[in-house]
């Protein structure tokens, strides 16, 4: 039985082969519409979410599957002080597959210990959130044709920013990738995925502070919001929260062929603007993000095809 934690737990061969999938579901959506008929998707939601939860939703639900779940730990007995691996144990009596959202970094790994059924992280605290990785992957392929030889600019909340984190380590094994950290000095990138993750390969990167002064050098820029949930002190995250604005009048710089992304949700951080230049694609990100989960909820159920 196979769980989706860490984006590092996919090999690239197994990349590729979700990427393939989602491409013939996208090319056959007919092919693909019952053949989780009789499956059950639990989503299991302790932290709020549109997209992510909607997303492993509608997926179930266009391969012929059903879904239960809550969306707020409130709904559930967690607020009565059951354990997540109470949860889950009890779950894993009724669903056959779980996405799981949860605040704490590790929490989904534990409930992949305890739930007898395929856990996939849906995002644990600031740590990790593989499934945004691959509708990122896959929408990087989608526009570019490839997912080597390119320079790629995070820029925002790198310290708190899973996303970030998890494209990070997932388009760090793809060869001639280089990476631009664009932060605040508050909101650097953890030493670890510099220290782990790049400096043993030889990966090049730089960590600056100027938007306009990396945009030039871009073949895909990865915005991310500010996260408000993430800080403990309100004054920092107000100090913080505006630092880079995307416009339409900074990417004047910017490559013709550009790929903006965004995990969404959007706060200010791009301008509404910038929506209707052909380089914008975090609306693409969001549609690509249900093909990649269709294709994992069959890879981890072991459906054939």
């Amino acid at each position: 039985m196979r769980n989706l934690i860490d984006i590092m737990e996919l090999s690239v061969e197994e990349l590729q082969e979700l990427i393939d999938r989602a491409m013939d579901i996208i090319a056959n959506p007919e092919k693909y519409a019952h053949v989780c008929a009789g499956k059950k998707l639990a989503t299991l939601f302790f932290e709020p979410s549109t997209r992510t939860r909607l997303s492993f939703e509608a997926a179930m639900y266009e391969l012929g599957g059903h879904v239960l779940g809550f969306s707020e730990a409130q709904s559930s007995s967690a607020s009565k002080g059951e354990s997540v691996s109470d949860t889950v144990r009890v779950v894993g009596c009724y669903a056959d597959i779980i996405a799981m959202r949860h605040p704490k970094e590790g929490a989904p790994l534990v409930a992949s210990r305890k739930a007898g059924i395929p856990v996939i992280n849906a995002g644990d605290g600031g740590h990790n959130h593989p499934t945004q990785t691959l509708a990122d992957l896959l929408t990087i392929y989608r526009e570019k044709g490839r997912l080597t030889d390119m320079t790629i600019g995070v820029c925002g909340d790198l310290k708190f920013g899973r996303t970030v984190h998890s494209l990070v380590s997932a388009m760090s094994r793809y060869p001639g990738v280089r990476f631009v950290m664009i932060s605040p000095e508050e909101l650097k990138i953890p030493k670890y995925i510099l220290t782990d993750v790049l400096d043993p390969k030889g990966i090049e990167y730089e960590e600056v502070t100027s938007l306009e002064g990396a945009m030039p050098k871009l073949d895909i820029l990865y915005m991310t919001r500010v996260q408000r949930e993430r800080f403990f002190n309100e004054a920092d995250y107000v100090r913080l929260k505006d630092s880079y604005i995307l416009t339409p009048d900074k990417l004047k710089t910017a490559k013709n062929d550009l790929c903006i992304l965004h995990p969404l949700p959007r706060v200010n951080e791009i301008s509404v603007a910038v929506d209707d230049d052909p380089r914008a694609c975090y609306f693409k990100q969001a549609l690509n993000g249900k093909y990649m989960r269709m294709a994992l909820i069959l890879k981890l159920l072991e459906v054939d095809v």
